[in-house]
């Protein structure tokens, strides 16, 4: 279906783009280093179907409809960047309060992780607009089927971006557990994390509807 030589390049591509750090990333490192590797990785899980959200809405015609509306556009990109300011804020206020009192790091639970990692990559409109500028790029029109095509590359794209999630959860988990004797550090991580998601929501806020 595909021309070897461009799938190549698509799947370059692709790459370079999943090990682009984005609120995905972001995400998944400050939910590993709050709640350990299993947080981690059921976040990056859940980011992957996020990303398929895209995908499918994508080949359906649906995130099309979505970007040439400007009020379908502004609607879900205020919702998307209100969500990852909140969860950056509260990334950062309980890095701080658990350090004030001692606690242990807070752990919301495998399942929470993954929803909100759903929610984090489904309600980026950034995201729905890369797919949607890229993959055509290598679709060929001649082979048909289109749509296939469509969710076939959308699909390796997403999974190139789950495995650097998942690379970036194992990576945050090794730090987590080396500076287990260091909070001052684990708090400035998770501090970090916070304020970069917080960053990325309010340049999603501010972002232009593609013309």
């Amino acid at each position: 279906m595909f021309d070897p030589i461009q799938f190549a390049l698509y799947i370059a591509a692709a790459l370079l783009l999943a090990i682009t750090p984005g609120p995905g990333i972001f995400y998944v490192a400050a939910r590993t280093l709050a709640g350990g590797r299993g947080e981690g990785i059921s976040s990056s899980l859940g980011t992957g179907l996020g990303g398929m959200v895209h995908v499918i809405a994508g080949s359906l015609g649906i995130s099309a409809i979505v970007l040439t509306s400007a009020e379908l556009f502004t609607a879900l990109k205020l919702v998307g960047a209100a969500y990852l300011v909140w969860l950056g804020v509260r990334t950062f206020r309980s890095a701080r309060k658990d350090a004030e009192f001692g606690k242990a790091m807070p752990s919301i639970g495998t399942l929470r992780a993954f929803r909100e990692g759903v929610l984090v990559e489904a309600l980026n409109p950034k995201t729905a607009a890369f797919f949607l500028a890229f993959i055509p790029q290598f679709v060929d029109l001649n082979a048909g089927h289109v749509a296939i095509q469509f969710i076939v590359l959308g699909a390796v794209s997403v999974v190139l971006n789950t495995l650097a999630d998942v690379v970036v959860a194992f990576a945050a988990s090794s730090i987590r557990s080396g500076v287990a004797e260091r909070p001052k550090l684990i708090r400035r991580l998770r501090e970090g994390s916070g304020a970069a998601m917080v960053m990325l929501g309010l340049g999603l806020a501010f972002a232009k509807r593609p013309s």
